[in-house]
Formats: structure tokens, C-alpha cells, sequence
């Protein structure tokens, strides 16, 4: 999954990107009669962007973001749901992900592997944004 390649007029020093890369899941998704009665992989690929100014300046794991806590939730949420769409997966993890007050921006992507027949996967991506707030 790309990033937008930055500038130097847009580069914030003070922004870190925690990158979750191929976190691989089994979960209900799809609407096809197999895809109801049987678990199926999902790979989920995610960018999460926050001010890492404190925890750079302070070295302290109460200045960073939790990037263990954030995906142990999106492996209750996913493993522990129904899908019927790629879709509504993404954006519930979206959701998650963005529900961390630190999170500035984030991007999601799940991919279903084999659901298209000559394809590896299909893939939906999804992403979020919050103004960020300047530390005081």
C-alpha cells in the first residue's frame, strides 16, 4: 500500500507513521452461502499518522501510540465479526483506528485473497483524516 509521497513544504518532523503491514486474519466475509458457514483470510495492511514529538523528545511508551493495543483490537473486531461486504470491514477498522485521539490520519487496506478467479485478491482501501492540533 503507497503513501502520498510528502513535499518539503508539507514534511512535519514532528509526525511518525506507524505502517501494520500484512496482518493476516480469518473472518465471515462475503455473501455466498460458503462464505457465510466458512472463515476465510483477510490480509490487512494499514498507515497510521501521529505527533510523535513527545515520545521522540522523552522516549517514553506513555508518549507513543500504542501501535500493540490498536491491533489487537482490530483482530477482536475482525475475528470476532461477520462481513458481508470488504467494504464495511475496512471502514470499521477505519473507525477503530481513528478512535485513538492521537491518530491524525490513517489508511486501511483489507485484501480478500482468491475472491476473483485469475486474480490474487481483491482489495478495498479506505482512509481518514483529522486536523491535527498543535501541542501547546
Amino acid at each position: 500500500m503507497a503513501l502520498h509521497v510528502l513535499d518539503d513544504q508539507h514534511l512535519d518532523h514532528d509526525l511518525a507513521t506507524i505502517r501494520i503491514k500484512n496482518l493476516r486474519l480469518r473472518t465471515y466475509i462475503g455473501i455466498k452461502e460458503e462464505e457465510l458457514n466458512n472463515r476465510q483470510d483477510v490480509v490487512i495492511n494499514a498507515v497510521i499518522r501521529y505527533r510523535a514529538d513527545k515520545a521522540v523528545a522523552f522516549n517514553h511508551i506513555e508518549q507513543a501510540l500504542n501501535y500493540r493495543t490498536i491491533t489487537k483490537a482490530v483482530i477482536a473486531l475482525v475475528e470476532g465479526n461477520r462481513f458481508l461486504l470488504l467494504e464495511r470491514m475496512t471502514r470499521e477498522v477505519l473507525d477503530l483506528i481513528m478512535d485513538h485521539e492521537p491518530v491524525l490520519t490513517a489508511q486501511v487496506e483489507i485484501d480478500k485473497p482468491h475472491a476473483l478467479r485469475f486474480a490474487d485478491s481483491v482489495s478495498i482501501t479506505l482512509s481518514a483524516s483529522r486536523e491535527p492540533r498543535r501541542p501547546r
